[in-house]
C-alpha cells in the first residue's frame, strides 16, 4: 500500500506534554501494591518526575523505570518506601497515554529501588522495573529433555507452568530444522538464546540463513527469524518520517507520504572491516568431523558482497531477506584466488551423530536404533549461517526522536528518510544509501510534565534504500 494516506500524528504538538486531571504527563495511573497486604495499595502518579518505559530485540524482557518524590505521611503518616514498604517485587500497575491517544498498560515489579536525593521532608525514589518472566526467570532451572523443532522448544518453555508458565500472548515463528536437546539446569531465557542461534525459518532457506530474536513488548513474546525481520514484505513499514530542518507548525510542510517529522536524527555507519571479518560476517569456513565414520567436510558459506566472487555459495545474500538493497560491496582486491581459501573466520565441529535419537527405545520398532547414525544438530547448514547472519546486522545504525507515539514496538519496522548533503540549502532529494527501511531494535517512551517523546535505535543489514511501502 502506498504511504499517500493522511497522517493521524500531527507535527510536534504530540512532543509536548500530555498533561491530564490528576495525572502528570500522560501518566494516568501508577499504582504500587505491598507484598504484606494486597489490600495496601499507594498511587504515586502525582508525584512522578520521569517515567521511561524500554523494549529492546537484544533483550528478553520490557523494563521501565519510575522516578518520584516521596513524602512523609503517603502511607499510615510514613513515606511509602516505609509505610507500604517497598523493598522489592511489589506488583506495580501503570496505564499511560501519549497525545494521540494510544496507550500502555501493563503490570510490572520491583525489581531495584534505589533512593536517588533524601532530606529530612522528601525523598526522590527511582524505581527499577521488570516483567513477572523476568524474575520468574530467577528461580526457574530446565532439567527436561526436548524432542523436535526448536520453535516447539521455546513454545512449550513459555508456556509451560513447571518454566516460565507466561500468561501473555506470543508471536513464535515456526522453524524448519529439529534439535533434540536437554535443559541441564539451565534458565529459561539462556535457554531460549541459546536455541535462537541455530534456528532457521521455515522458507526453504535451510543452508543459507540462520538466527533468530527473542523478546518480549508490552503485549507479547516475540520469536522472529532475522530474515522474516528484515523482509520488507513480511515486516513492512509501520511508520514513514522524514527529518529536514524546515520549520513546521503542526505538520504543516510535512510532505505526503510521511506520518510526522523526526525531532533528532544521526545515521552511523557501523561496519568495521576488522571486526566484521574477525566474526566472520561475510565469508566463513567451518571443518566438520564425524565420529561415526572418521570422516571430515569442509564447507566455506559466503555472502557473495564481493565482485567476482561465487553467487552459488550458501549464505549467498542473493538467497537472503535485505532491509536494504545489498549487502556492503567489499574490495575485490583482497579476494582469495586459490579455491576453498576465501574466509575470514574457521570453526570446527565435532558432528553429535546419534545423540539423543528420539523415538522408543524398545519393542519391534526400535526407531533409536534406526536413527542412530542421523545428525541431531547440522552444522553445515545452520552454524556458520548463523554466525555470518548476526554479524550481518548493525551494518547501519540510525537513532531518532520523534514526538511520543506508543504504537510502535521493538521489531517494526519504520520508514526514515533524510536529505542528500548538498551545496543548495533548497536541497530536497533524499539520501538513498541511507535512507530507507529500518527495524527498531531498541525503543524508550519517555513521559514527564513537559514531554511525551519516543526515541528509537534503529537498525539494518544492508544498504541503498528500497520504495517506500507500509502496512
Amino acid at each position: 500500500m502506498s504511504l499517500g494516506s493522511a497522517s493521524e500524528v500531527i507535527g510536534p504538538k504530540a512532543a509536548g506534554p500530555a498533561v491530564r486531571d490528576g495525572g502528570g504527563g500522560g501518566i494516568e495511573q501508577i499504582v504500587v501494591t505491598s507484598n504484606e497486604d494486597k489490600d495496601k495499595q499507594i498511587s504515586i502518579t502525582n508525584s512522578v518526575a520521569a517515567f521511561l518505559y524500554y523494549e529492546s530485540i537484544l533483550q528478553d524482557a520490557c523494563r521501565a523505570t519510575v522516578t518520584f518524590t516521596d513524602t512523609g505521611g503517603s502511607v499510615d503518616d510514613k513515606s511509602a518506601l516505609e509505610g507500604l514498604p517497598i523493598v522489592g517485587q511489589e506488583n506495580v500497575l501503570i496505564k499511560v497515554r501519549d497525545n494521540n491517544d494510544n496507550e500502555l498498560k501493563m503490570t510490572l515489579y520491583v525489581n531495584a529501588v534505589s533512593p536517588l536525593v533524601e532530606d529530612t521532608n522528601k525523598s526522590i525514589v527511582q524505581l527499577d522495573l521488570a516483567s513477572k518472566e523476568f524474575i520468574k526467570n530467577e528461580k526457574v532451572r530446565i532439567n527436561t529433555r526436548f524432542n523436535g523443532k526448536i520453535s516447539e522448544h521455546v513454545k512449550k518453555i513459555l508456556e509451560d507452568p513447571m518454566y516460565l508458565g507466561a500468561e501473555k500472548e506470543h508471536d513464535i515463528e515456526e522453524t524448519a530444522n529439529e534439535q533434540n536437546c536437554i535443559g541441564n539446569n539451565k534458565k529459561p531465557y539462556y535457554m531460549i538464546n541459546w536455541l535462537s542461534r541455530g534456528a532457521v525459518p521455515k522458507d526453504g532457506s535451510l543452508g543459507n540463513t540462520a538466527g533468530y530474536f527473542f523478546w518480549e513488548t508490552v503485549d507479547k513474546f516475540h520469536f522472529k527469524s532475522i530474515d522474516s525481520l528484515m523482509d520488507t514484505e513480511t515486516n513492512r513499514p509501520k511508520k514513514s518520517y522524514l527529518y529536514n530542518e524546515t520549520p513546521d507548525t503542526d505538520g504543516q510542510n510535512l510532505p505526503d507520504g510521511y506520518d510526522d517529522k523526526a525531532l533528532d536524527y544521526s545515521v552511523g555507519n557501523r561496519v568495521n572491516i576488522q571486526d566484521k571479518l574477525k566474526m566472520g560476517a561475510y565469508s566463513t569456513r567451518i571443518i566438520i568431523f564425524d565420529p561415526y565414520n572418521c570422516r571430515y567436510k569442509v564447507e566455506t558459506p559466503n555472502a557473495g558482497n564481493t565482485p567476482g566472487s561465487d553467487s552459488s555459495s550458501k549464505g549467498n545474500e542473493k538467497d537472503l531477506k535485505l532491509a536494504g538493497k545489498n549487502l556492503p560491496v567489499l574490495n575485490s582486491e583482497f579476494n582469495q584466488t586459490q579455491p576453498g581459501r576465501e574466509f575470514s573466520r574457521t570453526t570446527f565441529y565435532v558432528q553429535d551423530v546419534g545423540a539423543l535419537p528420539s523415538g522408543s527405545g524398545e519393542g519391534e520398532d526400535q526407531e533409536q536404533i534406526e536413527k542412530s547414525k542421523k545428525e541431531n544438530y547440522e552444522p553445515a547448514v545452520v552454524l556458520n549461517q548463523g554466525i555470518q547472519r548476526m554479524n550481518q546486522l548493525f551494518a547501519l545504525e540510525t537513532t531518532v526522536t520523534i514526538p511520543g507515539d506508543f504504537s510502535l514496538h521493538a521489531g517494526d519496522a519504520v520508514y526514515v528518510d533524510a536529505p542528500q548533503l548538498n551545496e543548495s540549502k533548497k536541497n530536497m532529494d533524499v539520501n538513498h544509501q541511507t535512507g530507507g527501511n529500518y527495524i527498531i531494535s531498541d525503543v524508550c517512551h519517555y513521559l514527564s510534565a513537559k514531554h511525551t517523546l519516543t526515541k528509537l535505535n534503529l537498525i539494518r543489514d544492508s544498504v541503498g534504500r528500497k520504495p517506500k511501502e507500509r502496512r
